[in-house]
């Protein structure tokens, strides 16, 4: 969503070509993770627990939620005896590897628009397991102490106090040209400049407003940790200009239930509120930068209850 889902589209034919290439030769993994291809599932250890050292392959992408929520289930899993691969690859080889039975889940799915190209395609030889999150959104957002801005239409008559100026992230990103080819004309926001930057340069502009308590305007989404963190909301957008929400997937293979029908409830069963999401991402990601494994260790040993909850 933090793209809009428009512009990973384009890359749909090469992703598709390519797609069997990377799955075999497998992508870059973290936390050590063996990345290697081949869709057998054999048990490569004798490990306790009800896992019985038999291997789960994870496919992911570097998405904020996706690293901390595959980390998340990799230290989940492996307390229950599985030995869990974490194996990155871009969404096309991805959902194209999960079809193929080279990839066994993928936990960051976005329905029913971002993904929606590949799951036309390789729908019918997946399984979809449940949603866990479903409240993902493109966002115009202010500080909560700017009281007299409820309505992105509300911004037309204070450019002033903004400076004229929207802080957004990338120029080729689905939430810049969201807000620029329909956000900004349907509001007669030609008063608003839209400053392209990047989505660090954007979060850093937003924490100094904050600290000075200045009025600012950024584009931005969620899940993002910045709803845990920071004293932020979105203004409403009565006309649907952002679109309509989606929901966040897991996806298996085909035949995984089968094969792991303990872990199928389990991933049934798992959902994330913004809050619990927001916090793991700051936790993994600002306070570990680099060490996301450490991060969501740190995390789950504060929220044990939630954690011990997934596998129950």
């Amino acid at each position: 969503m933090r793209t809009g889902g428009l512009w990973r589209r384009l890359a749909v034919a090469l992703a598709a070509l390519v797609a069997t290439t990377l799955v075999a030769a497998g992508c870059g993994t973290i936390g050590g993770a063996n990345n290697a291809g081949g869709g057998e599932k054999k048990e490569t250890t004798q490990a306790s627990g009800p896992g019985k050292g038999k291997t789960i392959r994870i496919g992911w992408i570097p998405w904020d939620e996706d690293v901390v929520t595959t980390h998340l289930w990799k230290q989940a899993l492996e307390k229950k005896g599985y030995k869990v691969e974490m194996v990155q690859l871009d969404p096309g080889p991805l959902f194209a590897g999960l079809a193929k039975g080279d990839v066994d889940l993928f936990l960051d799915t976005w329905l029913p628009t971002t993904h929606k190209t590949y799951w036309d395609r390789y729908g019918k030889k997946l399984e979809d397991i449940g949603v866990w999150y479903d409240n993902a959104t493109l966002g115009i957002t202010v500080p909560n102490y700017v009281k007299d801005v409820k309505t992105i239409g509300d911004l037309k008559a204070k450019s002033g106090e903004f400076g004229g100026k929207i802080t957004g992230i990338e120029a080729g990103a689905g939430l810049t040209s969201t807000t620029e080819k329909k956000v900004m004309p349907a509001y007669g926001l030609d008063n608003f400049q839209l400053a392209k930057s990047s989505t660090p340069a954007m979060l850093a502009e937003l924490q100094k407003a904050i600290k000075a308590k200045k009025p600012i305007v950024v584009t931005l989404w969620r899940p993002h940790w910045a709803y845990a963190k920071l004293p932020i909301h979105d203004l409403k957008d009565p006309k649907g200009t952002l679109g309509k929400g989606e929901q966040l997937h897991v996806v298996g293979r085909e035949g995984f239930g089968k094969d792991f029908p303990e872990v199928k409830k389990w991933m049934a069963d798992f959902k994330m509120n913004d809050q619990q999401l927001g916090t793991l991402e700051d936790v993994a990601l600002n306070q570990n930068k680099g060490n996301e494994d450490k991060g969501v260790s740190d995390w789950s040993k504060k929220n044990a209850d939630f954690v011990d909850g997934l596998t129950k």
